[in-house]
């Protein structure tokens, strides 16, 4: 598969988070409005949630527009960890939004007596907004996949966990009129556990890229068989892998034999840099000559 020009992805990032932008703030108008008349407090927690989603569309603009820009002497690697930094901060307001929605729910639970029943407006609602959602979120996550970008990803499905959410709402509300006034506060609840839990698992995967945890076994064993298919390369050692943004970085030691002059054995990094640079998404790799007896030589491979 090519890899993806950062032109074109930074402009599927814009194109689709304000796409996500005017579907949001159109859904969210209509929720709050119809949530009030109709007295749906699910309604208005999945409008809270659709809420969050116009915040962490801007915080994907921002990000996106920084993370586009070309390396320079504060940033010799780039600026694509803004990518990942924008990822937590995705997480931590879905979260935050979640536990909040749990509180609210939690309190109108335990005074059942002023629980209104909801006007049947609010299920068409709640449905218009669960195909809208789910619509959007179809639409997002094939972009980010054809960019493979892990910060579109993380926004697609925050699109589907609205989607989601619609769907819970709208069970909740048809229960709700169907004489269990109780299930409008439950479907709100249970809305915001869906969100909370979505927080903790983007904000705990963006924490983990940005202490340089090691890529996929599955990419580590690719970059160790193109070493290994690499002819005249006698070994190698210390391999290590770290993202930035949604890019790889790679060092790895190179071994070769004692009397081979440093002009070979560089022909021969050369070589194992470019079967690396094939594999998905490798930005950079850097590689240490070890012989037995020698000086080490560096060198640093980049994909532009």
């Amino acid at each position: 598969m090519a890899p993806v020009a950062e032109a074109e992805r930074s402009q599927v990032a814009r194109r689709s988070t304000w796409i996500s932008v005017i579907v949001n703030i159109t859904l969210v108008i209509f929720q709050i409005i119809v949530g009030v008349i109709a007295h749906s407090q699910a309604l208005i927690a999945d409008a809270i949630h659709s809420l969050s989603d116009i915040l962490s569309d801007f915080v994907v603009l921002v990000a996106n527009r920084h993370a586009a820009k070309a390396a320079d002497a504060g940033h010799p690697f780039g600026h694509r960890r803004f990518e990942t930094i924008a990822s937590l901060a995705i997480g931590v307001i879905m979260l935050v939004v979640g536990l909040a929605m749990i509180w609210t729910a939690g309190e109108r639970l335990t005074q059942p007596a002023t629980i209104p029943t909801v006007h049947v407006v609010a299920l068409v609602v709640a449905i218009a907004v669960l195909i809208s959602k789910e619509g959007l979120f179809r639409y997002m996550l094939r972009e980010a996949q054809r960019v493979r970008s892990s910060l579109l990803v993380a926004n697609a499905w925050h699109a589907r966990s609205d989607a989601a959410s619609s769907l819970v709402v709208s069970i909740g509300i048809l229960a709700n009129i169907a004489g269990f006034p109780l299930a409008d506060p439950l479907a709100a609840l249970l809305v915001g556990a869906m969100i909370a839990r979505m927080g903790g698992t983007f904000s705990l995967k963006a924490l983990s890229d940005l202490a340089d945890h090691a890529v996929d076994e599955e990419i580590v064993q690719q970059i160790r068989q193109a070493l290994q298919d690499t002819p005249g390369l006698s070994g190698f050692h210390d391999l290590k892998t770290r993202k930035s943004g949604d890019m790889i970085l790679v060092e790895v030691h190179l071994e070769f034999p004692a009397d081979m002059t440093i002009l070979a054995a560089h022909d021969i990094s050369e070589k194992a840099c470019t079967r690396i640079m094939k594999i998905d998404d490798i930005l950079q790799v850097t590689t240490h000559f070890d012989p037995v007896s020698a000086d080490s030589d560096v060198s640093g491979h980049n994909r532009d």
